[in-house]
Parts: structure tokens; C-alpha cells; sequence
């Protein structure tokens, strides 16, 4: 008897547990604050089909396990009519950063032999931003040998930046020629390619990339003291294949003249001031946003450019949208099934990151990453997170 009462138990609570759990799991990604249109009154941010969301009431969307549950309350801020122009239009980018990257180590060549790195000996890693010696700022790499060269004394102190914190330490020097040594290789600015996303003609914001630039040998995000778009010229595509990526090839027009300031180097991209000179010459009229409550699994379309005939418009599928909490570039997976796009490029390729997606007359996102064995696959950010990290909705 105690044996079929404890079975019928375990059958009861073993669905509940395993309910909770995938419950507790799937409200992990869902964010806090979400975006609508104004004239949104139903919208779903769930696709878990025991979780369901009920009608916002006084700026909140309650959340509720099978429809009767309530288990999360989401903050919800309307948008009034934003309207922003598409890019897809090719950039020159050309960022210096905030102090220098370490990017290496190399050994010393002192009086007593090789002497391993004394930054690496004191705990100075790959991906540090050196931002001060002994207290005076760093400009460039230049600036920090010569500041080194200039030392009369064998011990100085390095303030840096990892992930976002501000540290010091001493570090003892050695001597390699005469001259004292960090036994570093450092990086202070970087130049590329990259697709325009939006701009906006009412606050002169754009946004780019959809990704933020980093650094090939850390991996680590550029920290912008000044930047740069350029306009830039295609001069050639190597197309995707299985396992080899595409890359569009470019040049910068005329180094001279900037068409916007770069600002910001964001997990969403790079943001900054411009110009109406940002906008798109053929696609020229401004599109409404489509927050992600709005965006469909389904045929969608992105703008880019491939060769010299300019922006133009081409087919993809949005496979699977994605949940997040935080801002970052794999918001949806997408698939070109364009013939002409695929002809050309494989797919996706290096330089069409930023590429606006388009559904349903609205830009509801950017084309960010490819997935290396499969080119006509990749990865787009919903319009939200780069809006954002613009600085056009809070």
C-alpha cells in the first residue's frame, strides 16, 4: 500500500519538478525591460507554451505559468513612432584606443641572459589596457616607449583596465641594450570594414556592426578614445565556403574626410554622431522600428552591399529567434536563400556585419556572425539592443 501511494507521489511531483525547473530556466533569458510601439496593447515575448503573457497594464507585462500563475512581471516601454533610415550601405571604420592593448610578450635579452617578460613576471596578461605609467597617461605606443626609454629608475607603476576594472601594479624592469624593457607588444588602433545599420536624421545617431570590434590576437573589445567612419569602396568578394569564411574586400575612399565619430565600441556594435550623409542612397526613406515582440519566424530581407552597384535588397529566412536577457549580437539564426546573393557571396560574409534586416517594412534587426560551416547561415541582434546602446531609447 505505502508502495503504491509513494509511486502515484513521485508521479505527481516529478512532472512539477521537471515544469519548474525548464520554467526557471527559460525566465533566466527573459529580459526585464522590454520595447513596444505605443499602439501595442497584445504582445508575447513567450514561446514557451506554459508560460503565457497577459495584457500590459499600467506599463507591465505579467507573466503567468499555464495562464494562472503569476511568475514574472516584465517592464514594458512604449515607443512613439521611432522611425530610423536603414543602412546597408558599406563604412570605412578607423578607431585609436584608450591607452594601448597588450596583445603579447616577449622575453628579455638582459646582461644575464634571456629574462622572461617583466610585465608578464608581475601579472600584467594578453587583453590589459595600459592606460598610465607612474601616474602620467598613456597616447599611444610611441608614448609608452619612449616613456620607458626616458626611466632612470629600474621599478614603475602600470595602471590598467581589465574587464572594465582599473588596477595597478609595480613592475621591475629589466635592461635589454642599454634600455630598459616592459617586454610587451601592444596595439593602439585598428581599421576595417563594416556595413552602415541606421541612422537617425532626428538626434544624427547611427549604428554599426551589430558586434563590438575586437582585437584578433585577445579577442578583447577596443576601448574608443577616437574614431572614425570613412566612406569605402568594394573592390572584390571571396566568396564563403564550407569551413573557409567570405570576405568582402574594401578601401577607404578618402581617409581625410570622416562622415560620423565613433563613440562607442558596445557588445551591440559601434555608435556614434553623423551626418545625412549617412543616408542610404538608394533605400532613402526612413523605415518604423520592429521591436522583437513584433518579429516573426519567417521570410525577412537584408540590405548590403557587395560590389559597386550599391545597396540592394536581398531574401533570407529568420529560423529561430532567440532568447536574451542582455544586449549581445546571436538575437536570431538566419539563413540567406537569395540566389543571387548566394551566387555571389556563399552567403554571409566578413564586412556584411551590421547589414539591416528587414520584415514586414520595419527594420527589426542586423546581420552579425556567420557560422563557418554553413555560409548561408548565421547570426543577427535585435534592433532593440543597438537603439539602446545608441543612446535613441532608454
Amino acid at each position: 500500500m505505502k508502495k503504491e501511494k509513494f509511486k502515484y507521489i513521485v508521479m505527481i511531483i516529478t512532472p512539477m519538478l521537471i515544469l519548474s525547473l525548464f520554467t526557471y530556466f527559460y525566465l533566466f533569458n527573459v529580459p526585464e525591460k522590454i520595447y513596444v510601439n505605443e499602439d501595442a496593447h497584445d504582445i508575447k515575448v513567450s514561446n514557451n507554451i506554459f508560460i503565457k503573457d497577459s495584457k500590459i497594464i499600467k506599463d507591465k507585462l505579467e507573466l503567468k505559468l499555464l495562464g494562472l500563475i503569476p511568475i514574472k512581471s516584465v517592464s514594458v516601454s512604449k515607443i512613439k513612432d521611432l522611425e530610423v533610415y536603414p543602412g546597408g550601405v558599406n563604412v570605412g571604420i578607423k578607431i585609436s584606443t584608450k591607452g594601448v592593448l597588450v596583445v603579447g610578450h616577449s622575453d628579455i635579452e638582459s646582461l644575464e641572459g634571456k629574462v622572461e617578460s617583466p610585465a608578464k613576471t608581475s601579472g600584467i596578461e594578453l587583453g590589459d589596457i595600459i592606460t598610465k605609467l607612474d601616474g602620467k597617461e598613456i597616447e599611444n605606443s610611441t608614448d609608452l616607449s619612449k616613456k620607458i626609454r626616458d626611466l632612470e629608475k629600474n621599478k614603475v607603476s602600470i595602471e590598467y583596465m581589465r574587464n572594465g576594472i582599473n588596477e595597478i601594479k609595480d613592475v621591475k624592469l629589466e635592461k635589454e641594450n642599454n634600455e630598459y624593457k616592459l617586454g610587451l607588444w601592444v596595439r593602439d588602433s585598428t581599421a576595417g570594414i563594416g556595413t552602415l545599420t541606421f541612422y537617425d536624421k532626428n538626434t544624427n545617431l547611427f549604428g554599426a556592426l551589430g558586434h563590438p570590434i575586437t582585437d584578433g590576437d585577445t579577442n578583447r573589445p577596443f576601448i574608443i578614445k577616437e574614431g572614425n567612419l570613412l566612406n569605402s569602396s568594394i573592390i572584390s568578394v571571396r566568396k564563403g565556403e564550407k569551413g573557409s569564411p567570405g570576405e568582402l574586400k574594401g578601401l577607404f575612399v578618402n581617409e581625410r574626410e570622416s562622415i560620423g565619430n565613433i563613440d562607442k565600441n558596445t557588445e551591440a556594435g559601434i555608435f556614434g554622431n553623423g551626418s545625412n550623409k549617412l543616408i542610404n542612397p538608394i533605400f532613402n526613406e526612413p523605415l518604423k522600428v520592429g521591436f522583437r515582440s513584433e518579429i516573426k519566424e519567417g521570410p525577412a530581407k537584408i540590405i548590403t552591399t557587395i560590389d559597386e552597384e550599391g545597396p540592394k535588397a536581398y531574401d533570407i529566412e529568420i529560423i529561430k529567434l532567440l532568447p536574451q536577457e542582455e544586449p549581445g549580437a546571436k538575437s536570431m539564426v538566419i539563413k540567406v536563400v537569395d540566389e543571387e546573393l548566394l551566387e555571389k557571396t556563399g552567403g554571409i560574409v566578413q564586412g556584411m556585419s551590421g547589414s539591416p534586416i528587414i520584415q514586414n517594412n520595419k527594420i527589426i534587426g542586423a546581420v552579425t556572425h556567420v557560422l563557418i560551416n554553413k555560409p548561408d547561415v548565421g547570426y543577427g541582434i535585435y534592433i532593440e539592443w543597438m537603439l539602446k546602446d545608441a543612446g535613441i531609447i532608454e
